[in-house]
C-alpha cells in the first residue's frame, strides 16, 4: 500500500500538502522489477510516472543496427516518464532496471490534477524536462567524438559534482556505473572502456575506492585528456 508518508519522501512531492498527497497515494501502485526488467516501454503511450524507491534504473535507446545505447540513470528518489505529462505522447525511450528495483507508479492524470493546484510542482517538472534535453544534446555530441578515450573521459567529467569542476583538484563519483554501462552509454565495447580505465589508473588519474566510489585523483589531467590537450600515454 502506498501512503502519503511514502510519497513525501520523494523530493518532487515533499512540499505538497497532505490534503494533496493523500488522494495521490490512493491512486499509486508499488511495483517490483528484477534486473533488466522493462519499467517503461519506448513507443508506448504510458499513462504513469515512475518514482524510484529502491534500486537503479536507466533510460536506453537502440541504434538503427540494434545496439543498445544508454542515455541517463535514475537514482532512488528520482522519477522518470514525465514527458507524457505535458504532451500525452508516447514514451521516447525504454526504462530498464539495472538492479532489482522497487518503484511507485503514479497515474499521469492524477499528477496533472495536482499540478493545477501547485504551480511550483509544474515549474519543477518543466525544469527537469529542460535539463534532460540539455543532457541528451550533450550525450549526442559525445557519441560523435572519434577518439574513444576522450569519449570515456568526457563521460566521467559529466558525473563529477559541479563544485569540483571549478577547483579541478580531485573529486569522487558515488555509485559509478560499471564498465559495461559506460560502454552502452558511449556505443563502445566493454573491453575498450576497460582498457581506457587501465590507462587512467596507470597514470594515477582515477582510483577505485571500493565498489561504491570512483576517486578522481587528478581532475585537471582528466579534463586535459577529455579536451584532447593530453594523450593517455603522456606524463
Amino acid at each position: 500500500m502506498v501512503t502519503s508518508e511514502l510519497l513525501s519522501t520523494f523530493p518532487l512531492l515533499k512540499s505538497l500538502p497532505k490534503a494533496t498527497l493523500a488522494p495521490l497515494a490512493e491512486q499509486c501502485v508499488l511495483q517490483k522489477f528484477s534486473r533488466r526488467g522493462i519499467v517503461l516501454t519506448a513507443g508506448k503511450s504510458e499513462e504513469t510516472v515512475v518514482f524510484l524507491f529502491e534500486g537503479r534504473l536507466q533510460g536506453v535507446d537502440f541504434t538503427v543496427d540494434g545496439r543498445e545505447v544508454g542515455i541517463y540513470f535514475v537514482e532512488p528518489g528520482e522519477y522518470c516518464g514525465e514527458l507524457g505529462v505535458f504532451d500525452r505522447g508516447p514514451q521516447p525511450e525504454y526504462i530498464i532496471a539495472l538492479s532489482p528495483s522497487v518503484v511507485v507508479t503514479m497515474p499521469m492524470d492524477a499528477l496533472r490534477q495536482a499540478m493545477q493546484h501547485c504551480p511550483e510542482l509544474t515549474s519543477t517538472l518543466a525544469i527537469k524536462v529542460a535539463n534532460r534535453v540539455r543532457q541528451l544534446t550533450l550525450q549526442r555530441s559525445l557519441l560523435g567524438m572519434p577518439n574513444v578515450e576522450q569519449r570515456v573521459c568526457h563521460q566521467l567529467l559529466l558525473m563529477v559534482p559541479d563544485k569540483d569542476k571549478i577547483t579541478l583538484q580531485e573529486s569522487a563519483i558515488a555509485n559509478p556505473p560499471t564498465h559495461m554501462e559506460i560502454a552502452i552509454m558511449l556505443n563502445l565495447s566493454r573491453e575498450t572502456v576497460t582498457r581506457t580505465f587501465r590507462k587512467l589508473q596507470d597514470l594515477q588519474i582515477v582510483r577505485r575506492d571500493g565498489s561504491y566510489q570512483l576517486k578522481i585523483v587528478d581532475l585537471r589531467a582528466l579534463k586535459e585528456l577529455a579536451d584532447g590537450d593530453r594523450k593517455a600515454g603522456q606524463e
